[in-house]
């Protein structure tokens, strides 16, 4: 019997903890990409309603989908609609640290 004959099995095993932990810095990067793209499109959505005398708070909470409702921030002052929006973290303590902001005027 060969000293090689279980040396890729030891290998795969050895890498596992590797690929997981690139799939999970990748997934990451995608909701966190995901959140800056959202953040933008609810302050467009935010200086829109306040141009158009609506509620610019409602305005940028509707442009997010569902699930990042509860974790947008949108400040209003003057004609400058302001949003944070936290994004989804598969390690909670990144979440803050990851949080997109964006802000939008309404007007020239």
């Amino acid at each position: 019997m060969s000293r090689e004959e279980g040396q890729s099995t030891v290998e795969l095993v050895a890498l596992l903890p590797l690929l997981l932990a690139v799939t999970l810095a990748a997934t990451q990067l995608l909701l966190s990409g995901a959140a800056s793209n959202y953040a933008g499109h609810a302050a467009e959505a935010g200086a829109m309603a306040l141009l158009e005398g609506g509620d610019p708070i409602a305005a940028a909470r509707d442009a997010v989908p569902g699930w990042s409702r509860s974790r947008i921030d949108v400040h209003v002052s003057g004609g400058v609609v302001r949003v944070a929006v936290e994004p989804a973290a598969l390690v909670p303590p990144l979440a803050a640290a990851l949080t997109a902001h964006a802000s939008a005027k309404a007007g020239s």
